[in-house]
């Protein structure tokens, strides 16, 4: 199963409030995010290997695509 969401514009913490509660909701799969900012890629990715989530970053020009996956 994968989803996708898009957070980018969200102000802090928004996008990390998210893509938390996204990630509850899945309990396990696949969720990538395109998000618009090194600090937003940053907290997301702590706050998902914090929670045993496997996250692979790819930067896209200015953009990031995070892909978090269990």
């Amino acid at each position: 199963m994968s989803e996708k969401i898009d957070v980018r514009g969200l102000s802090c913490p928004l996008p990390v409030v998210t893509v938390r509660n996204k990630l509850l909701e899945i309990k396990k799969g696949i969720l990538e995010v395109l998000i618009d900012t090194g600090t937003a890629k940053d907290n997301i990715t702590r706050m998902a290997v914090n929670a045993d989530w496997k996250v692979e970053v790819k930067e896209e020009g200015e953009e990031y695509l995070l892909i978090i996956s269990k």
